[in-house]
């Protein structure tokens, strides 16, 4: 499910580490404003709670369950499809010929099950604008929430000689998805390498695990140094100098039943002038805010 690459990213979050011509019907649909906080929320189950869904002005979906999303919609609201263009699992419809076409590369090491995305192979590039998000606008989104671009720049880390221009080729993409669907809504988590040229590009830009996230080693959630804070929350406000109409959110994990600790994050984040939204690490259902 593609509620592993937020998994996956997991494992190594401290906030300055990194890990491994068609429209929609958007083309009608108001932007809200970026400056009110803007209720939102994250789930990749098959079985969305609707009345939950319709409070979501903002909705990030899995769009390959075979669902109408009409009824999770609400007035107003803008749904998203997620989209992985960092890497692409095994699972996928489209794995294999992008395989053949050696626009695939090494397993991740967080998840053998999916293999690294080459985005500067030129059957990667029409394999996102031709194939995955015209076919998520299809389907009455308004646009998509693109993952797992973060390993672009890790990939160039990592290997500068046989992985140079990656996070390069990763603006180009971005570029060219803003061109091919100039109206439909764009969500990008983190990606900080890519920023300072994609932040015009975009609408909304997500922080993941800004204060809180999951410790897989001790088996609990915890929360993160002010410092840590501080070095997202700073590439957030970056983004948002280079795009003032950005739309800077955040998501956090912490277990439901302790709403004081929930009620604090969300209140940390909207101080900070941020959109939160604190789930599950499974990302498989929507959790209400504490009253």
């Amino acid at each position: 499910m593609p509620r592993r690459k937020m998994v996956q990213r997991m494992l190594a979050l401290g906030a300055t580490a990194l890990t491994l011509g068609m429209r929609s019907r958007s083309d009608a649909t108001p932007k809200p404003s970026a400056n009110a906080a803007l209720r939102w929320g994250v789930d990749y189950g098959a079985a969305t709670d609707p009345a939950l869904a319709r409070t979501c002005a903002l909705l990030v979906l899995e769009p390959h369950h075979a669902r109408p999303i009409a009824p999770l919609r609400g007035p107003g609201s803008i749904l998203l499809g997620y989209v992985s263009f960092g890497e692409v699992e095994r699972g996928r419809p489209y794995f294999a010929a992008l395989e053949k076409a050696g626009a695939l590369k090494a397993a991740n090491p967080n998840w053998p099950d999916a293999r690294l995305a080459d985005l500067r192979h030129p059957a990667w590039r029409a394999a996102v604008l031709d194939r995955l998000v015209p076919a998520i606008l299809a389907l009455g989104y308004d646009g998509i929430f693109i993952d797992t671009m973060d390993n672009a720049e890790a990939m160039e880390r990592q290997d500068p000689v046989a992985s140079k221009g990656m996070v390069a080729a990763g603006v180009t993409l971005i570029a060219a998805v803003r061109a091919r669907f100039p109206r439909m809504r764009i969500m990008l988590n983190r990606g900080y390498a890519m920023l300072p040229d994609v932040a015009p590009k975009i609408d909304y830009l997500l922080g993941e695990a800004m204060a809180s996230r999951w410790n897989f080693a001790t088996k609990r959630h915890e929360l993160l140094s002010d410092s840590d804070w501080d070095w997202q929350a700073g590439r957030l406000r970056a983004a948002k100098a280079r795009n003032p109409a950005l739309g800077l959110m955040t998501l956090d994990y912490w277990d439901p039943a302790d709403t004081k600790q929930v009620a604090a994050l969300y209140a940390r984040e909207r101080a900070a002038g941020f959109s939160p939204y604190v789930a599950t690490l499974a990302l498989d259902r929507l959790v209400p805010e504490p009253s």
